[in-house]
This record gives structure tokens, sequence and C-alpha cells, in this order.
């Protein structure tokens, strides 16, 4: 059974990919889902959550008149579990700084490039438009500057010469599944501070520290 109390929030819009990776390791790396929510009912990210026996909310954005009336709606749904950290998992909104500031310091999100390259959307194709030859992920603390917050963790990818997007996409995603959850479990252990400003790790940096 897990006893972790380091308890999190999970926000999603989609298939859910990287929460699972988080679900799978979270009883070995000592954090807690304790909730995840969804802007789209939909998502299958949903169905991951309640086959896993987390609770599930949804707050559609369709439903309200303003960023900031969804906005609230959501803070009241997570807040309602008292999470210590607010995780982005392909959450497909951009939030306003009503919902950063309150989640300010415990708000994170994983990017699909080597920050501050690429920031946005299509960022495969902007690295191999861009002639690169490396790529990846990179983890976040959340800021109202798009994709600018300090970067926690960050793993690369070689870009080979026959690449298309979508196959960059999964070798990405493949070490996003690697990287978020050993994030996530260094700050529940209190080895990664938010205040902390050291440069980026690496994975192998970052397992390290969260089995030492």
């Amino acid at each position: 059974m897990n006893t972790a109390t380091f308890d999190i929030a999970v926000l999603i819009s989609g298939s859910g990919s990287n929460l699972q990776a988080l679900i799978d390791q979270q009883q070995g790396f000592g954090y807690r889902i304790v909730c995840v929510l969804s802007n789209k009912a939909d998502a299958y990210g949903l169905v991951r959550a309640q086959q896993a026996h987390i609770a599930t909310r949804i707050v559609d954005h369709k439903a309200y008149d303003s960023r900031e009336a969804f906005e609230q709606a959501m803070i009241v749904a997570i807040d309602e579990f008292q999470p210590k950290l607010v995780v982005l998992a392909g959450f497909m909104r951009i939030l306003t700084p009503l919902f950063i500031s309150h989640y300010e310091q415990r708000l994170l999100n994983i990017h699909p490039s080597l920050l501050p390259k690429f920031k946005g959307t299509h960022t495969h194709e902007q690295a191999i438009a861009a002639g690169e030859t490396e790529h990846g992920a990179s983890v976040h603390w959340v800021i109202p500057e798009l994709d600018s917050g300090r970067v926690i963790a960050q793993e690369s990818v070689p870009i080979l010469a026959d690449d298309t997007a979508e196959v960059l996409a999964k070798r990405v995603l493949t070490v996003e599944h690697q990287l978020y959850p050993a994030v996530v479990a260094a700050i529940a252990q209190g080895k990664i501070r938010a205040d902390d400003h050291s440069d980026p790790l690496t994975l192998s940096q970052l397992l390290h520290k969260v089995v030492s």
C-alpha cells in the first residue's frame, strides 16, 4: 500500500501518457496522485486515473464565460484535495496569472524541447526545420510567461537524418516518461526546491539524486 504523504494533482486534456508514467512510478518514488482533473470529459487520461482508483474531476472550459471563471472553478476542484504540487501533463489550456499565482512555486510543466529553444507548439517540426542535431524534453516551474519558468531538468535525444516530426516525437516522449516522475520524486523527497537556482539536471543526475 502507498503510504506517501506528498500528494499531487495532475491536470490533463488528452490521452494521458505522461499521467500513466506518473501513476506507474508513484509507489516507488514517494508521491501520491490524489486527483486527476481534465478540461475535456472524453480525455482517455480520466480512464487511466479511474483504473488506478484515483479521484477524477472534469471542469469544462467551454462552460465558463471567461478564463478566470474557468480557472477559479479548477482551483476549487483541486483545492478539495490539498495537493502539495500541481502537475501539468498534456493540459492544453494557457493559464492566466490568477491560476499560476495561486499555485506559485507548486506548479510544474513538461515541455517537448530543450528550453529555452522552441517554446510553444510544434516543437519537433521546429527543431528539424532549424537543422538541430538534438532535441529533448524539459521540466520547468510554471510562471506567467509561456514556457519560461526555471528549468529543473532536461534530457536530450538525437535528431536523425531521416526523422519525421512523428518519429522524433515518439523518441522525446520516451524521455518524458522517465524524466517527469523522477522530477516529481525529487521534489517530494525535498531534494529539489522551487527556490533552488542550480543548473538543469540530466536524467542520470536526477535519478542519482532520487535514489541516493
